[in-house]
C-alpha cells in the first residue's frame, strides 16, 4: 500500500527556504507569419541558439506561503558555448546570505556555505549536484534552467511583450513530472512523487519564455502553485554575446566537497 503524503507537507518541502530563512540585445521583432515554427518548435530553437553564446544573468527566486515571502537572487555573467560561469547568490534574509559560485573545465566550486576560513572554495563535479528543492537548479546551474523550458509542454505563444527593453515573442507551456524532477535528489524526488500520486496527475508547474528577434531567449519563467505556496523563478538575459571572463580558484583554495547543499546552493 502506498502512503500519500498531504499537500501540506508537499508545500512545506516547497517553502523549505522560508524555514532555512528563519530563511547589446536586438529589439527587432520576431517574425510572424505562415512560415514561423510551431511554439515548441521556437522554444527549443531559442534554447540551442541561447546555449552557444554568452549573457548577463539576473534571477530571482520568490517563495511565498504562510503569509510570508522570501527572495534570493542569482547573478553573474554566463559562457553557454564554453559551459563557463561566475554567478553569485544572496538572500538578505537567511542565516548565510551570500554565495559565490564557479563554473569551469567541468566542475563547480562554491565559497560562503562552509569552509574554514572565507577563502576557501568547496568543489565537485557539476553533473554531481542535485537540486533539494521544487523549481530550484543543482548549484543554481543556469543551463539546468534551459534544460526544463526546452521540454516545455501544450506550448502556445501569446503574443509580443517588451523584456528589459527588449521586444519579444512570449510563450506559455506547462512542465510534467520527469522535467519538474530533473536532477531533483533522490529523497526529495520520492516526496514530488507522493505529492504527484495525491493529486492523481502532474503538480501544476507553469513555463514562459520569451524569445527576442535573432531567436534568443531574453527571459525565463518557471512557477508552482500548490496548497497556498508558491515557487516562482524569474530568469533575464541581457548582454547577449557580451564575453564573460572566469577566474577558477587555485587549486590550493580549494577543498573537494561530496555534496552541495542549502538554500543558497538549491
Amino acid at each position: 500500500m502506498r502512503c500519500a503524503l498531504p499537500l501540506a507537507a508537499v508545500a512545506a518541502l516547497l517553502c523549505a527556504g522560508c524555514a532555512a530563512s528563519g530563511d547589446g540585445s536586438d529589439d527587432a521583432k520576431p517574425k510572424a507569419g505562415s512560415s514561423s515554427p510551431a511554439p515548441d518548435a521556437a522554444v527549443r530553437a531559442a534554447v540551442a541558439r541561447t546555449g552557444t553564446t554568452s549573457a548577463r544573468l539576473h534571477e530571482r527566486i520568490e517563495i511565498g506561503g504562510g503569509g510570508r515571502e522570501y527572495a534570493l537572487t542569482v547573478t553573474g555573467g554566463f559562457d553557454f558555448g564554453r559551459d563557463r560561469g561566475s554567478l553569485a547568490v544572496d538572500f538578505p534574509e537567511g542565516g548565510i546570505s551570500h554565495l559565490d559560485e564557479v563554473f569551469a573545465d567541468g566542475k563547480v566550486y562554491v565559497r560562503g556555505a562552509s569552509g574554514p576560513d572565507a577563502g576557501t572554495w568547496g568543489v565537485m563535479p557539476r553533473d554531481k549536484a542535485v537540486a533539494h528543492y521544487a523549481l530550484r537548479a543543482p548549484v543554481n546551474d543556469p543551463e539546468h534552467v534551459f534544460r526544463q523550458i526546452s521540454a516545455m509542454r501544450h506550448v502556445s505563444r501569446e503574443g509580443e511583450e517588451t523584456v528589459n527593453g527588449v521586444r519579444a515573442a512570449h510563450y506559455r507551456g506547462t512542465l510534467d513530472h520527469k522535467t519538474l524532477t530533473l536532477r531533483m535528489a533522490p529523497d526529495v524526488r520520492s516526496k514530488m512523487d507522493q505529492g504527484r500520486d495525491l493529486l492523481g496527475d502532474d503538480l501544476p508547474v507553469f513555463a514562459d519564455a520569451w524569445v527576442d528577434g535573432r531567436g534568443r531567449l531574453v527571459q525565463t519563467r518557471m512557477t508552482l502553485n500548490l496548497a497556498g505556496t508558491q515557487v516562482k523563478v524569474t530568469t533575464g538575459l541581457s548582454g547577449l554575446g557580451t564575453p564573460v571572463s572566469v577566474k577558477t580558484p587555485r587549486p590550493g583554495d580549494t577543498v573537494p566537497a561530496g555534496s552541495m547543499s542549502g538554500v543558497l546552493s538549491g
